[in-house]
């Protein structure tokens, strides 16, 4: 027979005892008011939403740590592949988030730098694990998924004194990648391939990625942020390849139609298999396209060269980054392509502020990023 004694001394033990037991409970992370509904940023992705993790890479060619890169952007050359802020910072910014998303390689990183976000994307990296590889070392998304899981998760858990499934549920994931499996992968290994063939290359792409998006809802994510694949044949570096022509190349532009395509339909179909999230599309290529198509309407005056010196494959150049303490133009506003390959800070504005508030589905799909952020 258990005696009074022996059941108050159980009572008593079982909350002492419940101190030392792993929290996986629901995390309260929606107690604190965040302005636009969300906590912050988790980035993944390329040199378009790269902000200076390449920086920290050895035997990598690239990198943008290095004027004219930076030299509208506040403290200078960060790694970022623009003259200014990339989408990340302009949507930090309509967030209201207390500061910039860090570099997930900074040294920095860590502790309660990375409660409002950690970004992890790395230029001339793709979807694919072997894009990227022709200049060196660069952070695959796979590798970008892995780093968040073993490193920074931990880390968040840590700083939040919670573990559960809510903990990253309340921040964007934003996924911007493709580009470079086509630049850097697909149409440099062959020259001549079928179109059932880049049909084949395409659908196993948006596998790839369905794939890595499941495994970030599994970590916690709940909404994403996908973006489109930008007009890859209005690119100078690419335009340089066909100097005679007036216009951008049609079939690199239509292997980015096919995947934004694709993307398109993977947002309606992958919600069945992650419920509660809400998956939206940015598509950057009709908002770029339509600026090159009509630059003046939205105040730019050059829609095809690049601002600022690029040295060209046929001196040895890459075609596509600035050269080291080269020649930039006067007005970045004017111009839509900063080096050879990306937009312009005045660009990117034009694509956050399209994320963020347009109502257009055929610009952000099926809601935008400040409807998405408020769920």
């Amino acid at each position: 027979m258990i005696s009074k004694a022996s059941v108050f001394l159980l009572l008593i033990s079982i909350p002492f005892f419940a101190l030392f037991l792993p929290c996986h409970c629901n995390c309260d992370v929606r107690s604190v008011k965040d302005v636009n509904g969300v906590r912050g940023i988790f980035v993944f992705g390329s040199s378009l939403v790269d902000n200076g993790n390449n920086n920290f890479l050895k035997n990598s060619l690239a990198k943008a740590d290095y004027l004219p890169y930076g030299i509208d952007f506040p403290s200078g050359p960060s790694g970022r592949f623009t003259n200014g802020k990339n989408v990340i910072d302009l949507l930090t910014e309509q967030l209201k988030l207390p500061s910039l998303i860090p570099p997930f390689s900074q040294p920095e990183t860590k502790g309660n730098k990375i409660i409002h976000g950690v970004n992890f994307a790395s230029g001339a990296s793709g979807i694919l694990d072997d894009t990227g590889l022709i200049v060196g070392n660069i952070t695959s998304l796979n590798q970008q998924i892995k780093n968040f899981e073993e490193v920074t998760l931990p880390q968040l858990e840590k700083e939040m004194s919670c573990k559960g499934i809510d903990l990253v549920a309340n921040y964007l994931f934003v996924v911007g990648s493709g580009g470079n499996d086509y630049s850097f992968n697909y149409f440099l290994k062959r020259s001549n391939r079928s179109s059932a063939s880049l049909q084949a290359f395409t659908s196993n792409l948006t596998l790839t990625l369905s794939q890595q998006l499941k495994k970030l809802y599994n970590l916690g994510a709940r909404k994403f942020v996908l973006m489109s694949i930008n007009p890859l044949g209005c690119s100078p570096v690419m335009l340089a390849f066909q100097p005679e022509r007036h216009g951008c190349i049609r079939g690199l532009n239509q292997a980015a139609q096919l995947f934004n395509t694709q993307l398109r339909l993977l947002i309606s179909s992958i919600k069945m298999e992650m419920p509660g999230s809400n998956l939206v599309m940015v598509n950057s290529y009709k908002i770029i396209r339509d600026i090159i198509q009509n630059p003046q309407s939205k105040g730019f005056e050059d829609a095809s060269s690049p601002c600022c010196e690029v040295v060209p494959r046929s001196q040895g150049g890459d075609g596509i980054l600035c050269k080291k303490g080269g020649r930039v133009c006067g007005d970045r506003n004017a111009h839509v392509f900063f080096d050879g390959l990306h937009p312009t800070e005045a660009v990117n504005v034009e694509i956050a502020t399209k994320a963020f508030a347009s109502y257009r589905a055929t610009e952000v799909y099926p809601i935008n990023v400040h409807q998405l952020a408020k769920l």
